[in-house]
């Protein structure tokens, strides 16, 4: 199924900035192959159901590697089957 995410990932335990946390979390779904788009309170993910939750699983593997404890996720999913869209298009209808 695909679907369209809006994924949020917070270290926890690790001080006041994550960027270099984040940064991890944007290579790691560069590697994926799926569309992304992060943006200043998270990132959108566009994909199958399974790569998108294999993705998120990836992240957090990567963040655990960097000592971190704790991570807390929150994501949102889209589907519709009446019509293929993506990210753009959504992004399109507003223009």
């Amino acid at each position: 199924m695909k679907v369209i995410a809006d994924l949020c990932i917070v270290p926890m335990g690790v001080g006041p900035s994550v960027s270099a946390y984040i940064r991890e979390v944007r290579e790691v779904l560069a590697t994926t192959g799926l569309t992304h788009d992060m943006h200043a309170n998270g990132t959108n993910i566009e994909g199958e159901m399974a790569d998108v939750s294999a993705a998120v699983e990836a992240c957090c593997a990567r963040l655990h590697e960097m000592g971190v404890e704790r991570i807390f996720c929150t994501m949102h999913f889209s589907t519709r089957i009446d019509k293929p869209q993506s990210m753009a298009d959504k992004l399109a209808r507003l223009a």
